[in-house]
């Protein structure tokens, strides 16, 4: 049995542990606060600007913009949008894990496949299974919409200068303080939607100044739009996480410092108990 000095150090410990985690969690319920109102306020404007390029390009007819340019698609990126902390659970690792998949899945389809990594836990994960074509550190923690174009423009560049002909972001979208929902999505080439037989499948639409500098304008900015909400969904779900893996741990911690006590509260009885039978012991020898 382990001694009584051994045990009380262990639940000092455990209890130092416990006061880490518990401060935390209420760090990361701050930050989750914020970080969600920050993506509920990105969500429609980001959604609005993907469904009114879909419908613009929809109606038009030939590649009017390089963003545009159908081309066979053989050579893919896959950036991988992950945090630069750890201390959230499987936030990182099964994002990664789907990523890995993805790639294993697609090897058949594309000739070459790169990998862009976006955040220092997705680097590290995959250094050694793939090779990283750029990572991005240090820019996830504190997103803000200029590392969004400064991601966006190194993307569109390499796409136009035909490093890759298809670009997909693998991201956490937040839903809940307790779950995430990972996410693909296909950034380049912008995919038009299908129209339907709706009112609006026929409608015809004047463009000022020009269709070709509309495009210039608004497909780029689509890109960053896209990035930046990425950036956000992926910061909310980070410490809705990192809020749930605290908690748990928190508990946990709490659970042992009980076992350790009461084993400490044996320890301390048997031991009382064994002087109590030494004094006895030898009170019986002297009357002896």
């Amino acid at each position: 049995m382990a001694s009584l000095k051994s045990i009380k150090k262990r639940i000092v410990s455990v209890k130092n542990t416990r006061q880490i985690t518990k401060a935390m969690k209420m760090v990361s319920a701050a930050k989750l606060r914020r970080a969600q109102e920050n993506v509920v306020a990105a969500r429609p404007y980001a959604l609005k600007m993907g469904e009114v390029l879909q419908s613009l390009t929809g109606t038009l007819e030939g590649d009017l913009h390089p963003l545009l340019e159908k081309r066979d698609a053989k050579k893919l990126l896959l950036i991988v949008m992950t945090s630069d902390r750890g201390l959230c659970g499987g936030f990182n690792s099964n994002l990664c894990k789907a990523g890995e998949r993805f790639l294993k899945d697609k090897q058949g389809e594309f000739e070459s496949i790169s990998v862009m990594t976006v955040g220092r836990k997705g680097y590290e994960f995959l250094k050694n299974r793939h090779t990283i074509h750029k990572n991005f550190s240090n820019i996830i923690s504190k997103p803000n919409y200029q590392a969004a174009a400064m991601l966006a423009q190194d993307v569109i560049d390499g796409y136009l200068a035909e490093d890759y002909d298809q670009v997909v972001l693998l991201f956490n979208s937040f839903r809940t303080v307790m779950s995430q929902d990972i996410t693909f999505q296909q950034l380049l080439p912008v995919v038009p939607e299908e129209q339907g037989s709706t009112d609006e499948a026929g409608v015809e639409y004047i463009y000022e100044p020009s269709v070709g500098e509309l495009l210039a304008e608004i497909l780029p900015k689509n890109i960053e739009v896209q990035i930046f909400k990425a950036m956000l969904e992926s910061v909310a779900g980070e410490h809705g996480a990192r809020m749930t893996a605290m908690d748990s741990a928190s508990k946990n911690a709490s659970e042992m410092i009980g076992k350790l006590t009461l084993q400490y509260n044996r320890a301390r009885q048997a031991a009382i108990t064994t002087e109590l039978m030494e004094i006895i012991s030898g009170a019986e020898s002297i009357k002896g």
